[in-house]
């Protein structure tokens, strides 16, 4: 039996009225240092590797416990848990609240410790947001392989680069136009487990809201195991635990975004107010598809705007009341601030920016004029 030690990482989650989902995985120790703008990319190479590299501890079990409430957890073949736990009533105040795990599986003498966070959203927001990370808050080029690749494997945490302005954009919907309403931000993503670190990392040093993470398992060995329609099914279950609250999904063009939020509108009649979608794609047809998109989301009874611009969705929102009309100059400015960094953190070999389309906004109605 392998003798190097295993360890737990708890994951973002998130509750809902008496129940938590607890994420987590149990695997070995990969020593990988915290990611510094200084390391060079022959470090974050090795580093990246390690991560794609991971070695799980299948079916592990582990005791999740909530304000002394205990449930032991069996992990699966790739050591992941992602469990529903009971709450106790004690726990049920809004924000962030910590599961203890512990390791428990007899395979193992030393059980590991860890702590995963569940979010429960604060009783004033006034909506939710799901948002994508690659190419849609985070610069990954997912639309060609040989970019995305040199991305993931040869820079980090600290040199990857935002998208212009999203930064100050995603705190001005957290705020929302009050101000203090503290509306929940979920990421779900395509990317894998594997990068979850990166992900935190980038997310805490750029200043963007915390909130809940689900991305996907991948087996990287002789096969790629992906979890089929993981947006699809994650995303309504984020609807579900959150029964009283609308939301806007953020996205791009260059996966399968719009067409899988065109479905969650059509399936959650009244439930989301907008779809965002970042134009990443320079190709005429897939402009065409949006476009016809967008009609089927505004037949359904929501808004599709598609742009290549912060700025420009972040005015959409303020004249809609989803933000704070006095939150675009700082989002303005943190745009400009973002593009002149481009100076200093340099993208990866070959990474060049993507041509720009005039932003496309499908609506029926007119924003109020009161902003309200």
């Amino acid at each position: 039996m392998d003798r190097d030690p295993y360890g737990i990482i708890g994951y973002r989650g998130y509750a809902a009225a008496d129940r938590a989902l607890v994420l987590g995985r149990v695997l070995q120790e990969q020593g990988i240092a915290p990611a510094d703008p200084a390391h060079g990319r022959w470090r974050n190479l090795v580093h990246a590797l390690k991560r794609l590299e991971s070695d799980p501890l299948p079916f592990a079990r582990v005791r999740a416990t909530a304000a002394g409430t205990a449930t032991e957890l069996a992990a699966d073949d790739e050591g992941f848990l992602h469990a529903w736990v009971p709450l106790p009533a004690a726990t049920r105040k809004s924000g962030w609240h910590s599961i203890a795990l512990e390791l428990v599986d007899e395979r193992r003498k030393r059980g590991a410790r860890a702590e995963a966070q569940v979010l429960i959203p604060a009783a004033g927001a006034r909506f939710g947001v799901v948002s994508d990370m690659d190419d849609t808050v985070v610069q990954s080029e997912v639309t060609d392989f040989v970019r995305a690749a040199r991305l993931v494997l040869l820079e980090n945490a600290r040199t990857r680069l935002p998208f212009h302005g999203v930064a100050a954009f995603y705190r001005a919907l957290e705020r929302g136009a009050g101000g203090a309403e503290a509306n929940p931000i979920f990421y779900v993503s395509n990317s894998p487990w594997n990068i979850y670190d990166v992900i935190e990392d980038f997310l805490a040093a750029q200043g963007i809201p915390t909130g809940p993470l689900l991305l996907r398992d991948w087996d990287l060995g002789l096969r790629l195991r992906r979890r089929p329609n993981h947006k699809a099914r994650a995303i309504p279950e984020i609807l579900a635990a959150n029964p009283t609250l609308p939301f806007i999904l953020v996205g791009d063009s260059g996966q399968e975004d719009p067409e899988i939020y065109r479905a969650i509108v059509g399936a959650h009649p009244g439930r989301i107010l907008a779809v965002y979608i970042r134009n990443v794609t320079p190709h005429p047809e897939r402009h065409v598809a949006i476009r016809r998109l967008a009609g089927e989301v505004l037949a359904t009874g929501s808004i599709l705007v598609l742009a290549d611009d912060t700025l420009a969705v972040a005015q959409h929102a303020a004249q809609h009341g989803w933000i704070a009309a006095s939150a675009l100059a700082d989002i303005g400015e943190e745009k400009r601030a973002d593009e002149g960094s481009t100076e200093v953190k340099v993208p990866a070999p070959g990474v060049e920016p993507s041509a720009s389309v005039p932003t496309v906004v499908v609506e029926d109605d007119p924003p109020p004029g009161d902003g309200a």
